[in-house]
């Protein structure tokens, strides 16, 4: 990592000022710690990440820097691709290998095709109980903290998309490899919970992997320790998935003050967001919609 130290504070600040870094997340490490690392190994007080990954899981974890930062939350709602294995026979109490075993379940009769079809039933839009383990807020408290002190709480339902499930021939007695495709939102270990249950017992999640956010892909992604500055992504390139818009000079200068504008003046087509070019290239503001012919600044990054 010296490469980063020996540069100046000066070439640290800048190349950092605003940049994507697609990271390969190791296990063992929470995503907040991947953040505190590359916070000190590149100077940068102004580090966040897109999609928290649980601390056993690997893969995708895209980390923002400076003015990054707050362009995070459009990749937020990308949809994710994970690989897994999924452990009929065993459910835990935090619905994946980290947790206790709290309940077993004879199940040796299950075969590759009634798993298929289980998983072929969680498709689409389906319901979710968040498990106790997870981020969710209850009061104003975080379910694993409440999970910590032994306290189970009513969840709500919320609504997640489920675009692909595929189970492939078990590896091990009842251990079954997966890739699943879904929204911002599902949690992975739930969908493995129930696809247990629906197979009259219960499972848990194995060896979660995150292959996927949007277009960046796990190949294009690089474990802390390897990263350099170079690795680093423009705002623009970071949101190449969103329809682009370059104005005129004229309507730039008033995008750069973060006036609204009509849909016509900034040339956007569709019901956005849009992202906004300099003439340059360089991205200077994201815009959205107000009404049917005005758009107005959802985060303005030129001043």
């Amino acid at each position: 990592m010296s490469q980063f130290i020996d540069g100046s504070q000066e070439q640290l600040q800048a190349s950092t000022e605003a940049g994507l870094a697609i990271v390969d997340k190791e296990a063992g490490v929470t995503s907040h710690d991947v953040v505190a690392s590359l916070r000190r190994i590149f100077a940068q007080r102004r580090v966040g990440h897109a999609g928290t990954l649980d601390p056993d899981a690997t893969g995708v974890l895209l980390v923002g820097f400076g003015k990054m930062t707050r362009l995070l939350r459009f990749l937020s709602t990308l949809p994710k691709t994970y690989i897994g294995e999924i452990v009929l026979g065993e459910s835990t109490d935090t619905q994946d290998s980290s947790g206790e075993v709290v309940s077993f379940h004879d199940m040796s009769g299950v075969n590759l095709e009634e798993v298929r079809q289980g998983a072929a039933g969680l498709t689409g839009e389906i319901s979710q109980i968040p498990p106790m383990v997870s981020a969710v807020k209850i009061d104003g408290v975080r379910m694993y903290d409440l999970a910590r002190k032994g306290i189970e709480v009513e969840r709500p339902p919320r609504k997640v998309t489920v675009s692909d499930f595929t189970v492939e021939d078990q590896i091990e007695h009842l251990v079954f490899p997966f890739s699943v495709t879904c929204s911002a939102g599902t949690y992975v270990r739930t969908l493995v919970h129930d696809l247990g249950v629906s197979l009259g017992g219960g499972a848990h999640l194995r060896n979660l992997r995150r292959v996927a956010i949007g277009q960046f892909d796990v190949d294009r992604a690089t474990k802390v320790g390897d990263l350099t500055l170079g690795h680093l992504i423009s705002p623009a390139q970071a949101l190449s998935f969103m329809p682009f818009v370059t104005p005129s000079k004229s309507v730039l200068d008033r995008v750069v003050h973060g006036a609204p504008v009509a849909k016509v003046d900034l040339e956007a087509v569709g019901d956005g967001p849009w992202a906004v070019l300099g003439e340059s290239g360089n991205l200077v503001a994201i815009y959205e919609a107000v009404g049917l012919d005005k758009a107005k600044p959802a985060v303005v990054l030129a001043s």
